[in-house]
């Protein structure tokens, strides 16, 4: 397999499907594929006719967390050191992405997989898919996000269970705590991924942008901070052409035809 052939980047009209392709380590994250999805989410970002992605894995699993062969994750000299940046960016650290994100996750999502996870806005797990965090177990923390993000998604004592102890949930505990939104028959979560997308980009591009951007910014600040954001995006909104056109077509009784101004 080619190195360019770590990540695939797929259009199907306004949605994108970007998959994780190293089938034959589990899509494990080599160095290589988190600077290619640090560029993955730079064009999808600046694409305004991109209106959702999709992040899935190629097999049978989704993504297995840092390669440790690879060298990278551990910084003991040997192995090149990633630019910090990309490893934010491609892992979405430090990045979020201000289109919606829909995770389809078709097998085992562990370490660094998990913790790009927790970035993703909508989540799809199928049956048999699995999710943890056990970095402890080779001695390493999950230090991609999880220790901050974690316990503000799911239960506290949940949380310190998967990060303390490195043992996985099934994608029915995952459901149950809220850790993912769908939990898919076996070999669907990508369909019903799809089937999200097309509900979300029926909706007005500046709307779900702007809601989205206000749901994120506003998640880590004070409330009397937050009301301050979700105000300025909200007049956004409400004064646009689509918000005009979303109460014609409703008048009229006929779908909208939005243009994201």
């Amino acid at each position: 397999m080619t190195a360019e052939r770590e990540l695939l980047v797929e259009r199907e009209g306004p949605v994108v499907v970007v998959t994780m392709n190293r089938p034959h380590r589990r899509n494990a994250l080599s160095t290589t594929m988190v600077g290619q999805l640090a560029q993955a989410w730079d064009e999808i970002d600046s694409d305004d006719t991109i209106l959702a992605a999709i992040l899935t894995g190629a097999g049978d699993a989704y993504c297995v967390g840092g390669d440790l062969s690879d060298g990278w994750m551990v910084r003991d000299g040997s192995a090149p050191p990633l630019d910090p940046a990309a490893i934010g960016k491609g892992l979405l650290l430090s990045h979020s992405l201000t289109k919606p994100l829909i995770a389809a996750v078709n097998g085992a999502c562990l370490g660094g997989g998990c913790e790009m996870l927790q970035q993703t806005d909508i989540r799809v797990a199928d049956e048999f898919a699995t999710f943890g965090l056990p970095e402890v177990q080779r001695g390493l923390v999950p230090g991609a996000g999880s220790m901050v993000r974690l316990k503000r998604q799911i239960p506290y004592t949940k949380a310190m269970e998967m990060i303390l102890t490195g043992e996985p949930l099934t994608a029915q505990e995952a459901y149950h705590f809220g850790l993912v939104g769908h939990v898919a028959p076996a070999g669907t979560a990508l369909d019903k991924a799809r089937s999200l997308a097309e509900r979300v980009i029926r909706n007005g591009p500046l709307a779900v942008r702007n809601a989205k951007e206000a749901i994120v910014r506003s998640g880590w600040i004070a409330e009397e901070d937050a009301r301050v954001i979700e105000a300025r995006l909200t007049r956004q909104v409400i004064t646009s052409a689509d918000a005009r056109e979303g109460l014609t077509a409703f008048r009229e009784k006929r779908e909208a035809r939005f243009t994201g101004q």
